[in-house]
């Protein structure tokens, strides 16, 4: 019966109503997308870093990452590399040399990150082969091939077949260098990454590094699934107590804020627009009361209980949320299964996104867990702002109401 009343009692100025319902639609419908669209934006990024850039899991000395020394290694890694394969979750293993080094072209140079790796076993630990976009990826070049970015292939003004020579610090502390022939070119969409990092194979780099048989800086471990993470992490962390152990969100802190910190903005932007809309809900509802202030008078007169009044009213707001809150988030699910389809292209920004490390193109994913509490949230703004105009139609004085004209 009360709730049949409030129904009534919405569409007597629809005209009213249906400016609060569309006002809701359209914020539930931004806030939904939004968050969808961050949340592909961030997942790509996240992917992108994981699978490209870091991997899942890195073993180094434990002081390599603050020195970023050659003398800070980890020995026996080819027997690590077997005793780590077997673990549960582990589809990938790949010990890799880390120099910092300068790389120079007959034109110019840079300072560039200098990866000695097995080119077979890096393809299970990473997906940067796929990025070839000239050449190959250690093939077509017999002696001493390196694969290296376009950012540095523009930078060095160098192409595939160009010679470049890499000059570092030997295990020894002597400077010594190499001349390498560029088999591959790479083009990720991260061209910072693009322009500091340069891959040789393991071999061609150890003997010029000098490093002690069965050594290296760093052991890349890929997983089957995030699932495995802490587990394998764990485990590794036992086998290997005087070794340092990093997952990916330690590795490269930029990731893990993403994954973990952005979830608190983005409800953060959902709460902004629940408060302008609970505002527009509480305006809206006073207004109806003061043009039934009579009606609600002789209610009371007629012995209508005031708990009966105030639910009435309450029904109101929270009809006009669900309603709205409820086709807000059904049209934003709707164009984010589209958009997650068709993909949101920004090509006319490549520049700016790949300086970010970020793809030109987004695909929005739905994230049911924000969605459902968004959903919560809207019912309980409906209820919050209602309670006020309850309330103030709770004070009428019946004979007061029932002399208003």
């Amino acid at each position: 019966m009360i709730i049949h009343v409030a129904w009534k009692n919405i569409w007597r100025n629809p005209t009213r109503s249906l400016v609060v319902i569309l006002a809701m639609v359209v914020g539930m419908f931004a806030g939904i997308f939004m968050v969808s669209f961050a949340k592909g934006m961030m997942k790509e990024r996240l992917n992108r870093g994981i699978e490209t850039e870091v991997s899942h899991i890195q073993i180094h000395h434990p002081k390599f990452r603050e020195a970023d020394e050659l003398k800070y290694q980890v020995k026996d890694v080819f027997q690590k590399t077997k005793d780590i394969e077997k673990i549960e979750g582990v589809n990938g293993v790949s010990p890799r040399i880390v120099i910092q080094a300068m790389v120079a072209s007959a034109e110019t140079g840079s300072g560039v990150k200098l990866i000695g790796t097995d080119p077979d076993r890096e393809k299970t630990v990473s997906n940067l082969y796929t990025y070839i976009k000239k050449g190959k990826w250690f093939e077509g070049i017999s002696r001493n091939p390196v694969v290296i970015g376009q950012k540095l292939a523009d930078k060095l003004n160098v192409h595939v077949r160009s010679k470049i020579v890499l000059t570092f610090q030997d295990d020894e502390g002597n400077i010594t260098s190499g001349a390498f022939r560029i088999a591959g070119i790479y083009q990720t969409v991260n061209t910072s990454f693009d322009e500091t990092h340069v891959y040789v194979r393991f071999n061609d780099l150890d003997q010029l590094a000098a490093l002690s048989p069965g050594a290296a800086q760093e052991i890349a471990v890929h997983l089957s699934s995030q699932k495995y993470l802490n587990q394998v992490k764990n485990k590794l962390s036992n086998m290997y107590p005087n070794l340092e152990v990093l997952t990916w969100k330690k590795l490269n802190p930029e990731f893990g804020y993403i994954n973990d910190v952005y979830d608190y903005y983005l409800y953060v932007f959902i709460i902004i627009i629940l408060l302008a809309l609970g505002f527009g809900i509480v305006n809206t509802i006073l207004m109806a009361i003061l043009e039934r202030v009579k009606e609600l008078g002789m209610l009371m007169a007629i012995g209508m209980k005031k708990g009966r009044i105030f639910r009435m009213i309450m029904w109101e707001s929270v009809m006009m949320s669900i309603i709205g809150g409820t086709l807000g988030v059904g049209i934003g699910l709707l164009v984010t299964i589209w958009t997650n389809h068709t993909g949101i292209s920004f090509d006319s920004y490549k520049t700016g996104f790949e300086a970010l490390g970020y793809g030109t193109t987004v695909h929005p994913i739905i994230d049911w867990g924000i969605t459902i509490n968004v959903m919560i949230l809207v019912f309980v703004t409906g209820i919050v702002a209602a309670i006020y105009p309850a309330l103030k139609a709770l004070k009428l004085n019946p004979a007061e109401a029932l002399r208003t004209e």
